[in-house]
């Protein structure tokens, strides 16, 4: 058996739609294991969860700025950085 893990959202009424079809798999049944986040009272956003708009965002700065010339020397970068 192979394992593929996509993400995917539950509606109301139980139905999974998965994020991004599976590519290069032959239709037929499969089994399903789901996983869902602990309940809590207050949900902690996932640090990993950085929205895409974010990201591109981040990039295009970055890229701008190396662009631009403005930049921290590697000898600098890890300045005030404690290592154990």
């Amino acid at each position: 058996m192979k394992a593929i893990e996509v993400t995917g959202t539950l509606d109301e009424k139980g139905q999974l739609f998965l994020d991004r079809p599976i590519e290069n798999s032959i239709p037929g049944k499969v089994r399903v294991i789901l996983l869902f986040p602990e309940v809590t009272e207050e949900i902690e956003p996932d640090p990993d969860d950085t929205p895409v708009e974010e990201i591109k965002a981040s990039l295009r700065r970055a890229l701008q700025e190396a662009k631009s010339g403005e930049r921290i020397p590697l000898s600098e970068m890890w300045e005030g950085i404690d290592v154990e």
